[in-house]
Formats: C-alpha cells, sequence, structure tokens
C-alpha cells in the first residue's frame, strides 16, 4: 500500500506527491475494496472548507487528496513543507482516462450541463479508444432523482465517476451516496467536461506552467473577479496560520 505524507493546508491533508505518484496511488484504489474518493482542492475550496465543516471532513476523508491550484503548492511552501508539483484536476482526470483507456476500463459521466456530458463521452471515445463509458447523466436533478442516478450508476457497472457538478456540491454528493455506489473510484472533476466537450478552452500552457492560470480566466473572463478574492484571503490566511504554527 502507498502510503504519502500529508501537508496540512489551513486543515485541509494535501497528499505530498506529483502527477505520477497520484497516478499510482489511482492504480492501486481501483485494485483496492469498496468506494475510493479523490479530490482536487485549489485554493477556493481550502478556503471554503474553512468555513464549511461538512466540507472540510469530506476533504480530510479523501483517499487521495492532491493539490489541484498553484496556491496550494505556494502555500506548502509558507509553511516549509513544499509540494513538489501542482496536479491540476483536468490533467489528472486526462492521464486517468489514458490508463483506463489501455486497461479496457469502464467509466460514468456524471454532471454538466444537458448535453455535455455526451459531448465529451464522444471526444474521449475518439481520444481514448480503448475506453468504455458506460453511462452518461447531466447535472440537472432534483433530491428526488438521486436513487434513480445512484441505480443508473451503479447498474451501468462503470468502475471510475467522474463527477461534473461543481464544488462542493460534487464533493458532498459523492460523500453522501459513496456507502451506495458500486464504482472503485468516484472523483470531483469540476469544469472537465465543458473542456473535453470543446466547450471551453484551458489556458496556454505558458500561463499553465508559470502558475497563472488564475490571471489569464480573470483576463478572458472578467465576470470572475468575485471568485479571485478567494485567492489574497487564503494567503492572508496561510500567513496568519504560519505564524501561529510557528508560536504553538
Amino acid at each position: 500500500m502507498i502510503i504519502m505524507e500529508k501537508v496540512d493546508i489551513l486543515g485541509v491533508p494535501v497528499d505530498n506527491t506529483d502527477m505520477e505518484g497520484a497516478l499510482a496511488r489511482v492504480r492501486e484504489l481501483l485494485d483496492g475494496e469498496g468506494v475510493s474518493t479523490v479530490y482536487t482542492p485549489n485554493s477556493e475550496m481550502v478556503v471554503n472548507a474553512a468555513k464549511d465543516g461538512e466540507f472540510m471532513g469530506i476533504l480530510k476523508s479523501g483517499d487521495l487528496v492532491v493539490p489541484d491550484g498553484i496556491g496550494i503548492v505556494l502555500a506548502s511552501r509558507i509553511y516549509g513543507h513544499p509540494l513538489p508539483e501542482r496536479v491540476a484536476g483536468f490533467d489528472l482526470m486526462t492521464r486517468m482516462l489514458d490508463m483506463l483507456a489501455r486497461e479496457g476500463r469502464r467509466i460514468f459521466l456524471f454532471g454538466g450541463k444537458p448535453g455535455i456530458a455526451e459531448k465529451a463521452a464522444v471526444n474521449i471515445s475518439k481520444i481514448y479508444p480503448g475506453i468504455s463509458t458506460k453511462g452518461i447523466r447531466d447535472g440537472y436533478f432534483k433530491d428526488e432523482d438521486v436513487p434513480g442516478i445512484v441505480e443508473q450508476i451503479n447498474s451501468s457497472g462503470a468502475e471510475v465517476l467522474f463527477v461534473a457538478l461543481g464544488s462542493p456540491k460534487q464533493e458532498k454528493w459523492i460523500a453522501n451516496h459513496r456507502e451506495r455506489l458500486r464504482v472503485k473510484i468516484a472523483i470531483g472533476v469540476g469544469g472537465s467536461f465543458d473542456v473535453l466537450a470543446g466547450e471551453a478552452v484551458r489556458a496556454p500552457a505558458f500561463f499553465r506552467k508559470a502558475g497563472l492560470e488564475w490571471f489569464y480566466r480573470l483576463v478572458t473572463q472578467p465576470w470572475r473577479a468575485v471568485r479571485m478574492v478567494a485567492l489574497p484571503v487564503f494567503v492572508l490566511k496561510v500567513l496568519k496560520d504560519r505564524g501561529r504554527r510557528g508560536k504553538d
């Protein structure tokens, strides 16, 4: 069993791993018992978790928790326990798809606007021909629809469930229904279906490698400015927490 050191980022235990280590852990979880969960927190999610005890508990319970945002990596350096690299959620998903395709594994896509998961599934089948998409369900549903959705997922025979409901809804949905699901892995993937469907474009590689994906989004999607406030709030909270720990 792979045992990873955890780095505490404002109470969220993030696995001290790089992409290859995360994939090795996913491989192990595929062969494990029960339903394993994979979460990909960024700085906004960590700030939200600090205010939401339920969400914090869910992130703490993850079987694999990777540093999605560059803010998490920078915070780890402030704490003096540097994480090796950012493990972006979208990149983890595509690397997982590549691995799953080579092994002929089965997946289920749950979430996104109507029609998005279907488009994503078509493109996934083209890029990763060995994979089998066993089911699709959009992210628009009522509470009374949930039992049917769980049954649809379970009866599909899928081994990996990708949930794109946005955070923290996707993480809470996974946690709340974990005991009833019969997949091997459930992972929250945010807006990844939109990118795979060709409906959204990621920041250019330069911005991603420089840790400036947030800046690219701010320039190209100025309406996200309110959400961007979470980043400086996160940094201030980390600096304050680091100072407090130094006094303990």
